[in-house]
């Protein structure tokens, strides 16, 4: 089998939407997110979220895609593992930098270097490429250009907000400029300004159809959710004491809604895909 053209996707989708996932426990045979994922499940859903088909198995993904060598690796391709003793039985998505990201029965979704000494090294078989991912940066793409069947809008946000906090929403006379009676959001939009949860950028404005970054998104959600710093938090080494979204990030790390990236930052302006917000919700509604 070929390898898939996935132009659309650049490879800081596909780190964002596979590291959306850490934390996510692991199920043997599990395909579901909220009760735990195989590994091969996890790849295919990290894949399907790009628009990307994977067979089911760890053994039947090796069959896909093209062989590449371990000196040639990119991030995006499928790296395999022999864990059983008996071929094919482990596989995970390499992000770059030795490192790879995958569903283990130990710890869940989680990052390991793919020439761990201890126990990956050893037991790597080989890898397969899917898809050829552009080299575009998040920063690099203008904002109309943002494919929201990947990424969260601002609208989208507030739609979900409004529904789990059960807020009225038949007012939709929202005072945001370039929100309409009319629009879907205004409802939405409206509740949430009125609890302060959003309160428009420099000119009153909502931007329904912008994105919205982890950061924007952390103050968000620690307003909504009316949250409170418990205990220590993690450090991330993208988010100094001094940024404006820092004690935001801190109290979703106290309250465990947030472990990061997994490579120590928390991409504190990456924006937020659809994966990223849906994780956030369900550990905030457990």
């Amino acid at each position: 089998m070929g390898i898939n053209d996935a132009k659309a996707a650049t490879i800081t989708d596909l780190s964002n939407t596979a590291k959306s996932y850490i934390g996510i426990p692991y199920k043997y045979g599990g395909t579901d997110i909220k009760t735990g994922v195989d590994c091969s499940a996890y790849t295919q859903l990290v894949f399907a979220k790009l628009g990307i088909s994977l067979e089911r198995t760890s053994k039947a993904q090796y069959q896909q895609g093209s062989s590449i060598s371990k000196d040639h690796l990119q991030t995006g391709d499928l790296v395999f593992f022999n864990t059983s003793g008996d071929g094919v039985s482990h596989v995970g998505i390499y992000i770059g930098d030795s490192n790879f990201i995958s569903a283990t029965t130990s710890s869940g979704v989680k990052i390991d270097k793919i020439n761990d000494p201890y126990y990956w090294g050893s037991r790597y078989i080989g890898a397969k490429r899917i898809a050829n991912f552009s080299e575009n940066e998040i920063g690099e793409v203008k904002n109309a250009e943002i494919d929201f069947s990947i990424y969260a809008s601002r609208g989208e946000v507030a739609l979900r907000l409004a529904e789990i906090l059960h807020l009225d929403t038949s007012d939709t006379n929202s005072s945001f400029p370039d929100v309409k009676p009319s629009s879907k959001y205004a409802g939405a939009a409206g509740a949430l300004k009125k609890i302060g949860v959003f309160t428009g950028d420099e000119n009153g404005k909502f931007n329904p159809g912008s994105s919205i970054t982890r950061g924007q998104l952390s103050k968000v959600l620690v307003e909504a959710f009316k949250l409170k710093q418990q205990g220590n938090a993690q450090e991330f080494a993208d988010v100094l004491s001094t940024h404006w979204a820092s004690n935001y990030v801190a109290i979703l790390s106290s309250n465990k809604i947030t472990v990061g990236k997994g490579d120590g930052t928390f991409g504190v302006n990456d924006n937020v895909t659809l994966v990223q917000l849906d994780t956030f919700i369900e550990r905030l509604t457990k």
